[in-house]
C-alpha cells in the first residue's frame, strides 16, 4: 500500500515525465525535412531517376527528376538554395549532379519531372557536365552503390540576388553567413 508520500513522489515523476515527453515531441516538431514520393531516405532510387546521356552507357534511366516536398522551414526564409552531390563519383573526387537556387521561400517543392529542364521556379547553377537542371546518376559498373545526396538549405538571401550559372563551391561562398538551416536525403543507385 502506497503512503502519501510516495503517491506525491511518484505524480512528480510523472509530471516530470511528461514534461519531458512534450519537450521531445516540440523539438521534432520543429525539424526541418526534404522527403521525396520517389524514394525514401537511403534507398534506391527508381531507374527512370538516373541520367539519359547515349554517349555514356552508364546513363540507364530517363533522367525525370523525382518529386522533392520540404517542411518546416527555418523562420526567416526568403529563398532556398538545392545541391545534388555524388560523393563517391569521379572516384571519389565527387560529381555535382545539380545545383539550383533562388528557389522562392514560398515553394514547398518540386513535382516528378519539374526540374528534369529549366523552369522558373529556381536559378540554375552549374553542374560537373555543365547543366542548369537536374541530371540524374550515371553511376559506373562494379563501384557498387553510390550515395546521391540531395541537400535543401534555407537562406535569407532574396530569391532573385544572386546570378544564374554559378558553381556550387561558388554558391557556397556566396551562402556563408546567409544559411537559416538544412535539410537533407539521399538516394541510392548502381551496383555492387
Amino acid at each position: 500500500m502506497l503512503k502519501s508520500g510516495d503517491v506525491a513522489a511518484l505524480a512528480a515523476v510523472a509530471a516530470f515525465g511528461a514534461m519531458q515527453f512534450a519537450g521531445s515531441a516540440m523539438a521534432g516538431a520543429q525539424s526541418f525535412t526534404i522527403t521525396s514520393k520517389n524514394f525514401k531516405d537511403v534507398e534506391m532510387l527508381p531507374a527512370k531517376h538516373a541520367g539519359n546521356n547515349k554517349a555514356n552507357p552508364n546513363c540507364v534511366g530517363d533522367n525525370v527528376s523525382p518529386e522533392l516536398s520540404w517542411l518546416k522551414v527555418p523562420a526567416g526564409t526568403k529563398s532556398f538554395a538545392l545541391v545534388m552531390v555524388d560523393p563517391e563519383g569521379r572516384g571519389g573526387l565527387g560529381v555535382i549532379h545539380w545545383v539550383a537556387y533562388g528557389i522562392p521561400g514560398d515553394v514547398t517543392g518540386f513535382a516528378e519531372g519539374e526540374v528534369s529542364k529549366d523552369g522558373p521556379k529556381f536559378i540554375g547553377g552549374k553542374s560537373t557536365v555543365g547543366t542548369t537542371y537536374y541530371f540524374g546518376p550515371c553511376t559506373p559498373p562494379k563501384t557498387g552503390y553510390h550515395h546521391y545526396t540531395f541537400t535543401l538549405i534555407a537562406t535569407d538571401l532574396d530569391a532573385k540576388e544572386l546570378p544564374p550559372g554559378l558553381t556550387r563551391d561558388e554558391l557556397f561562398a556566396k551562402l556563408a553567413g546567409k544559411s537559416k538551416g538544412a535539410a537533407g536525403i539521399v538516394g541510392l543507385f548502381g551496383k555492387p
